[in-house]
């Protein structure tokens, strides 16, 4: 059983054990510079950044989350950038992704932002995938989503 919810104190160190993991997927191992402290901060100080957290009931840790922020855009105003969805993947093809994914398009409708945007590597052919069955916008190469509201 999973437990979705916002992230609250506590859960950065998982949010952040699946970001190393999430660079390693990427093959950019020693990209992650920022350490948990930081992203406790960044999360629950600063509020410069949000999540969700897909929890395991069953072992308290945190299995999957999405990470965004607020943007603008000088065409269409007011956006949300997701900036990164993420299961671990023993976890993976249960859904949870699409309820993350579905958790950040809920705040981008209720905070009437004009579009969604995020990246994803045009290697990524599961992320490919699943951003196609939400009916979204890509582009090539780095490709980039929207969802417009």
């Amino acid at each position: 059983m999973i437990n979705y919810r916002i992230a609250q104190a506590g859960d950065e160190e998982g949010i952040h054990r699946l970001i190393v993991e999430l660079a390693v997927f990427e093959r950019e191992p020693n990209a992650v510079i920022v350490p948990s402290d930081a992203l406790y901060n960044h999360l629950f100080v600063e509020k410069i950044c949000f999540a969700f957290v897909a929890v395991d009931v069953q072992t308290d840790i945190v299995i999957g989350f999405a990470l965004y922020y607020f943007s603008y855009s000088t065409w269409k105003g007011k956006c949300l950038y997701l900036e990164d969805i993420y299961v671990q993947e023993i976890h993976r093809k249960l859904g949870i992704g699409q309820v993350l994914f579905d958790m950040v398009v809920s705040v981008a409708k209720e905070k009437k932002v004009a579009r969604m945007d995020w990246q994803v590597l045009n290697w990524n052919l599961s992320a490919i995938e699943f951003y196609k069955k939400n009916k979204t916008e890509l582009s090539d190469q780095w490709l980039n989503g929207r969802l417009y509201f």
